[in-house]
């Protein structure tokens, strides 16, 4: 029978189709465009264009970054990207939320005390300290929370000022629960503790990481332990393991010093 001939299993399109061509920051190295499933589940493909996006947007900036460059990375179409977002700022905005939240949510476990309640501090600082180099150091999300083109913006603006806010609040508390400090001079502490490892992570990351991270972190703590150790500490109940009495050895602002360097 002659005729065009029928299309053979391979030559079926995929039921998810690569986005057409169009504008899109060039891909290279590790950027390149990754194989996309054909089918996700809503959350899972979610979760894919928000990974997509945060690459993008983390560097060409939120105006340098179109819809067609984001589908493409994400290996969709547009309308598909569309599905999940109703237009770029609301794919930048979910992208900022999740950046902001990996931060707030690394900060609070850093100061989480342990499960056995006995907490020691130096150990709560190092890891806060670390938190902020790590995040930082993870680059992508960093730029989008510290370096935001988009600050015009309200919604950004305030999303920011709520991740400070969490942050500091979060040091506050930890501060408050150990010292005899009020509230207003404890946040007063948490701010600088939180922009000092801030500012000094984001520096060691633009002068090219010229010392190890746990290096450059360890400094940091140092500097920060040095004053905190020395605040006023709270009376502690006398069945809790607390150390001696004139608070060496204990797990507040005075310790623990026994075989911990400065």
């Amino acid at each position: 029978m002659s005729g065009r001939r029928r299309p053979a299993p391979e030559d079926v399109p995929d039921v998810t189709p690569p986005a057409p061509a169009g504008p899109e920051v060039p891909a290279d190295g590790d950027d390149a465009r990754p194989a996309a499933p054909a089918r996700l589940g809503r959350a899972d493909r979610r979760a894919q264009l928000l990974a997509a996006a945060q690459r993008l947007f983390a560097r060409a900036g939120y105006h340098g970054t179109g819809m067609d460059a984001i589908a493409q990375r994400a290996g969709i179409t547009k309308p598909v990207l569309y599905r999940h977002f109703p237009g770029k700022r609301d794919l930048y905005l979910a992208v900022v939320e999740r950046s902001c939240a990996d931060l707030e949510a690394a900060v609070r476990a850093a100061l989480a005390p342990p499960p056995d309640g006995v907490a020691d501090n130096r150990l709560r600082v190092a890891q806060t300290v670390d938190a902020y180099f790590a995040f930082v150091d993870e680059d992508l999300g960093a730029r989008l929370v510290f370096e935001s083109d988009l600050t015009s913006d309200a919604a950004v603006r305030a999303r920011l000022a709520a991740l400070e806010a969490a942050c500091a609040a979060a040091v506050t508390d930890a501060v408050v629960a150990d010292t005899a400090l009020p509230v207003a001079g404890a946040r007063v502490l948490a701010v600088a503790l939180a922009g000092s490892a801030q500012v000094a992570a984001r520096s060691w990351v633009a002068g090219g990481r010229e010392v190890p991270r746990e290096e450059a972190a360890a400094l940091i703590t140092s500097l920060v332990w040095r004053g905190l150790r020395g605040l006023p500490r709270v009376d502690r109940p006398a069945d809790r393991p607390a150390g001696r009495a004139d608070g060496h050895g204990t797990d507040g602002p005075g310790g623990p010093t026994s075989g911990t360097p400065d």
